[in-house]
């Protein structure tokens, strides 16, 4: 799916606004402002540049790429959270951030350098990633819709921070099947230890579901959970009151679980997902690291604790929770993974 390619309606950006009260457009994958091309040209292109950014650094030691970088980040407050994170992970609102595009940057972040560093074939990249798990997951999620057409839908987000891979997946579904989310309820559980980046993700959900607005009309709630993913008992008790009601479940974790969970964390989420689904379909989506000499010598270079899986790797470990790779996206950063249950899998095939 690309979303350039669904006709957009007239609505305007919206916006919300974090804890701190800073005002941040809202991303909508579908408007031609946040919408990225999504076709083999446009991600050859973008691999072909991240490969050569990538080929440049290499070539100059890494001392003095670092002290190039704090010196310039200094005047640059986005690319400072980048450069001088405060853990090891990059937190949901600097996630954000990075993703609102170089022409939607709001003060202080929209001065030269930050928009320089928001185009480069990194920050492009993560914005992709982000569009490519909603697509992921609203494509799967569309026959679903189609045949119980009153059914709850209940969007699972671990590690969500803003959620705002959850919420395009409601716009993307609401374009595709206009009227086809209004006589559901919809619930947004959003697990992460950071409560900021959920906050904001609430606001921005009452900002699309204000009149005129993307998701006009429709029924959602937004609720975050403080979760900390090596204690997965929490997600085994959403998930089982999601399918008490008889919702249908998905799941997602974009920049999050799969790319800096542990195999255990990993093994014990998918189990949770799996074992809630007493059967029926259930699908997940996120990216996973690539592992390929180029990434791995990036992240060598950063403070952020990637693990760079593969999706060769990611299958395998997956596979051992009743989960199989149905279909793959990919951007130089990370391969973005639909996941289906075995038994789902097989079926579908022999039809």
């Amino acid at each position: 799916m690309d979303p350039t390619t669904i006709r957009h309606a007239t609505q305007p950006i919206v916006y919300a606004s974090t804890s701190q009260g800073q005002r941040l457009p809202v991303i909508d994958i579908t408007h031609p402002r946040f919408a990225l091309p999504a076709d083999s040209s446009a991600i050859s292109a973008l691999f072909a540049s991240y490969e050569a950014n990538e080929r440049r650094r290499a070539r100059v030691p890494a001392f003095i790429n670092r002290m190039v970088l704090a010196f310039v980040s200094r005047r640059a407050p986005l690319l400072r959270s980048v450069a001088n994170p405060k853990a090891s992970f990059l937190d949901g609102l600097s996630t954000y951030l990075l993703k609102l595009g170089p022409q939607n940057l709001p003060p202080p972040f929209n001065g030269d350098i930050d928009r320089k560093f928001a185009a480069s074939p990194h920050v492009v990249a993560m914005r992709l990633r982000l569009q490519q798990v909603a697509c992921l997951l609203a494509q799967s999620l569309i026959s679903d819709l189609d045949v119980a057409g009153t059914v709850p839908l209940h969007l699972v987000n671990i590690g969500g921070g803003t959620a705002i891979d959850s919420l395009n997946t409601l716009i993307l579904l609401n374009r595709m099947r206009p009227g086809g989310l209004k006589a559901r309820r919809i619930t947004i559980s959003v697990l992460d230890m950071d409560r900021d980046g959920p906050q904001f993700g609430a606001d921005a959900l009452r900002a699309l579901c204000a009149q005129g607005a993307a998701l006009d009309g429709l029924d959602v709630t937004f609720a975050h959970y403080v979760y900390n993913w090596n204690e997965p008992w929490r997600l085994a008790g959403i998930l089982r009151n999601a399918t008490m009601s008889g919702a249908i479940v998905a799941a997602s974790s974009e920049g999050g679980l799969f790319e800096y969970g542990t195999d255990e964390a990993i093994l014990a989420n998918l189990r949770a997902l799996y074992q809630s689904a007493h059967g029926q379909r259930i699908v997940v989506a996120g990216s996973v690291t690539r592992d390929d000499e180029t990434r791995r010598r990036s992240i060598s270079a950063h403070r952020f604790a990637l693990v760079p899986r593969g999706r060769a790797e990611f299958a395998a470990l997956a596979s051992r929770t009743g989960f199989v790779v149905e279909h793959v996206e990919t951007t130089p950063l990370s391969d973005q993974v639909l996941l289906v249950p075995v038994a789902t899998h097989d079926s579908l095939r022999s039809q």
